[in-house]
């Protein structure tokens, strides 16, 4: 992996986010053993890059966001079930691991969460490199879930480390 691909292009950081942090929610139930969280890892890995692939624009960060979203919105993503059928867990159990109302937004330079629909929006990854772009007046995916509330949320910054 050569970091020579101008100023970041790679998607790896974020990807990286992601699956650690869905991992994590696995690992907490202690019903996952190491050896499957790994497989589960390596395959949401692989998934995403290949489903990220041709929507990931660095330049324009929140372009692509509604179609890089990760949603369980009392029906699992797809992505997320084909990872864990690699380990046979079936979506019965799936729904039993993981919380019933889960967003994940991966961005070129950010990835975030909220777990219910009026839960907070907690940020598992920001990257340092300097936003040049400009994102007042964009509907983002997150934007346009945040536009309904009736009061105003609170963020907190939460990090997960592996």
């Amino acid at each position: 992996q050569s970091q020579r691909r101008g100023p970041r292009h790679d998607m790896a950081p974020e990807i990286a986010a992601a699956v650690g942090f869905v991992s994590s929610l696995l690992r907490t139930r202690g019903c996952v053993s190491e050896q499957q969280l790994r497989v589960f890892s390596g395959a949401l890995r692989e998934a995403l890059t290949e489903h990220y692939k041709h929507h990931w624009f660095p330049e324009k960060p929140f372009k692509g966001s509604g179609y890089r979203c990760i949603r369980i919105n009392h029906k699992m993503d797809p992505i997320i079930s084909k990872a864990a059928s690699q380990i046979g867990l079936s979506l019965p159990q799936l729904y039993q691991l993981l919380p019933s109302e889960l967003t994940l937004w991966v961005d070129p330079y950010e990835v975030s969460y909220r777990i219910g629909e009026d839960g907070s929006i907690c940020v598992l990854y920001e990257a340092t490199a300097a936003k040049a772009v400009s994102s007042y007046g964009m509907l983002t995916c997150k934007n346009q879930l945040m536009l309904g509330r009736t009061s105003p949320s609170k963020n907190y910054i939460m990090t997960v480390s592996s």
